[in-house]
């Protein structure tokens, strides 16, 4: 019994007892937000593996099988047989495919040292211009060439001049987030009397995508964000926020008419 004028505690709320599905389901999303990031790393180490055994490392083995019985049918090695041969670098041993990606890797770093010199660069130039007047392939080539050397470049910084803006794509007060990837285009900016630059808006979650747009200078905020704090914002779809742009977080109150429903719970 509380005396006049004594502020007595509220009692404590009776902690609800959560049931086994939801129990699961909580401590099963744990488990993947553990999990998930160390499973989708070893499933691309596994495809880069299957890759390089598929497109490179099988047909090695192959080579150094003809290689091994053509050298022991002239007598520069001993002379075995062709099915011992063929069991010896069996493509179901795990050593043998490990020797396979090996070399693959290794060709690969190979044909980087060739093509990184004049005369590699000069005769890598000259097979693709031939490459390149095949129907069917000039086709595909080009495009298939142009992300792989967005992803491969060898400079990892090929975006560090570009700055990082929020662009007005549409009406409304709808912003989005982009990179001006180019400067003053002479054609449209005299067409148009103004200072037009280009805008790179990617797409989420894949941020290698997107959509280009040409827009005035002045209609550009520039954004105090590296490109890297900027990508990932866009891949985390808003998630990872740069601490130094992090707010409040928008509660379902803040949301419109989200007052209006309460007072009306409320009444």
């Amino acid at each position: 019994m509380a005396l006049p004028g004594e502020i007595t505690a509220p009692a404590p709320k009776k902690r609800k007892r959560l049931s086994f599905a939801e129990d699961f389901r909580r401590f099963f999303r744990s488990g993947m937000a553990a999990l998930l990031p160390t499973l989708i790393t070893l499933w691309l180490l596994v495809k880069l593996w299957d890759f390089l055994w598929e497109t490179l490392g099988r047909h090695i083995i192959f080579a150094i099988r003809e290689i091994w019985y053509y050298l022991g049918d002239h007598g520069y090695l001993q002379r075995e047989p062709a099915a011992y041969i063929r069991e010896y670098w069996s493509s179901d041993s795990l050593q043998t495919r490990i020797v396979g990606v090996v070399l693959a890797i290794l060709l690969v770093y190979a044909v980087g040292v060739f093509v990184g010199n004049i005369i590699g660069r000069m005769f890598y130039r000259t097979i693709e211009r031939a490459v390149m007047r095949i129907p069917l392939i000039r086709a595909v080539y080009p495009a298939v060439k142009q992300v792989t050397d967005f992803i491969l470049h060898p400079n990892p910084d090929r975006f560090a001049s570009s700055h990082v803006v929020a662009v007005q794509p549409h009406d409304g007060g709808i912003w989005s987030i982009g990179l001006i990837t180019g400067g003053n285009l002479k054609t449209i900016s005299d067409a148009i009397g103004a200072q037009m630059v280009t805008v790179f808006v990617p797409s989420t979650p894949t941020a290698f995508s997107g959509y280009m747009l040409v827009v005035p200078r002045e209609k550009v905020v520039q954004l105090p964000l590296s490109v890297e704090e900027a990508m990932r914002l866009l891949v985390s779809g808003g998630v990872i926020t740069p601490d130094t742009e992090r707010t409040r977080p928008v509660s379902s109150r803040d949301l419109p008419g989200a007052q209006a429903a309460t007072a009306g719970a409320d009444r």
